[in-house]
């Protein structure tokens, strides 16, 4: 019987890329997407293309009883998920001192609620297959060492990295593993508005990163040969320290 992974935020960027791949290793793929359904539609299809299953919910990983209320449906009629990569996410930039509230509420509801939002649904039916899952979040070089501007982002994606941690402590003896991915400077629509001449100076690879490469690391993670691989961060970052 195949397996099923949930990626949410894989519309575009960094999800699309981990949707696909997924998909090429083998696993039938549930999409999500908050807003952009039509190019949630065309991943689907490009996954179906390759002979996978794909299926695509809508929802908002900020409104919680929504989020509940849509994959407790969704396990019900399909089955619970093999795998879950945890990566719907937004910015919203700015100094300090002149980031609203709305913009620090935004991001920590996003970013880091999601986790919660998306993922204790999920848990007990994961435990109950009594077989081996995977979780892999998305964090960043933003959680690792800060960053300009992102108080805010840095904040949520530091969080992440707390909470991947302990959840890999409650469900290492379910061989539920529970990993994080922290990309660096990705080729993606976040990019927008980074002054990339100053960023390349401080990576040792001197270029910015693919999202594929992304998807590769989060590949292996879910993959069998990861199964004593748990509570780990892996940076996909050229080298930045």
């Amino acid at each position: 019987m195949s397996k099923s992974v949930l990626v949410t935020g894989s519309s575009r960027g960094i999800g699309k890329a981990v949707a696909l791949r997924l998909a090429r290793d083998g696993y039938d793929i549930v999409v999500h997407c908050r807003n952009h359904r039509e190019e949630a539609d065309r991943v689907a299809q490009a996954i179906s293309a390759l002979g996978r299953n794909a299926r695509v919910l809508q929802f908002d990983v900020g409104e919680r009883a929504l989020v509940a209320a849509i994959l407790e449906t969704d396990i019900a009629q399909h089955g619970c998920y093999y795998g879950v990569i945890c990566n719907a996410g937004i910015v919203r930039d700015n100094v300090f001192p002149a980031m609203t509230g709305e913009d620090w509420d935004a991001v920590m509801r996003t970013n880091l609620n999601g986790f919660y939002n998306v993922l204790n649904p999920l848990i007990m039916p994961m435990v109950r297959r009594r077989a081996p899952g995977r979780i892999v979040t998305l964090s960043s070089v933003a959680g690792l060492m800060g960053n300009r501007g992102q108080v805010n982002y840095s904040a949520a994606k530091a969080g992440i990295i707390g909470a991947t941690k302990a959840l890999a402590l409650e469900l290492a003896r379910r061989e539920i593993t529970v990993n994080c991915v922290a990309p660096g400077l990705i080729d993606t629509d976040m990019l927008a508005g980074v002054p990339l001449d100053e960023a390349l100076k401080l990576i040792p690879a001197r270029r910015i990163g693919k999202p594929e490469e992304v998807a590769a690391a989060v590949s292996f993670l879910i993959s069998e040969d990861a199964a004593y691989i748990t509570r780990q961060v892996i940076s996909v970052n050229g080298g930045l320290a």
